[in-house]
């Protein structure tokens, strides 16, 4: 990115609060930061199903906290030395405001437009009944 080298982003998310903050693997959250400070548009793809309108923001997304033997350990041998303890989260939030667009089965939108999402999903929903 830092030598102008990539064009645009596209990460995809596991849930998208209905401000447009939301949960992915860790490492989206630097790569959205790093595509924002280089000005390279950062897009987000997933299905409507990803996003979870009962959630205001990022903040109230659960993250999955994963053992810490996955970070101190190597194939059961402790790496780390003796009183050393580790955090492993299996998910960062990117706040949206790093966010071009989202790209989703409904259109192209803008986090600031997500309640267009929501109302093409009722409708999709009302229409299957």
């Amino acid at each position: 990115m830092g030598r102008g080298e990539v064009d645009l982003v596209i990460v995809g998310a596991d849930r998208i609060a209905a401000n447009g903050d939301f949960a992915n693997k860790i490492g989206t959250y630097e790569k959205a930061v790093l595509a924002k400070e280089n000005g390279v548009p950062f897009y987000v793809a997933a299905p409507g199903s990803t996003f979870d309108f009962t959630l205001k923001s990022g903040s109230e997304i659960p993250i999955e906290e994963r053992s810490a033997d996955e970070v101190l350990s190597i194939n059961g041998t402790r790496v780390a030395s003796g009183g050393s303890t580790a955090r492993n989260p299996a998910f960062d939030v990117t706040p949206s405001r790093y966010v071009t667009a989202f790209i989703t089965e409904y259109g192209l939108f803008q986090a600031s437009k997500l309640a267009g999402v929501k109302k093409m999903m009722d409708q999709d929903l009302f229409m299957r009944v």
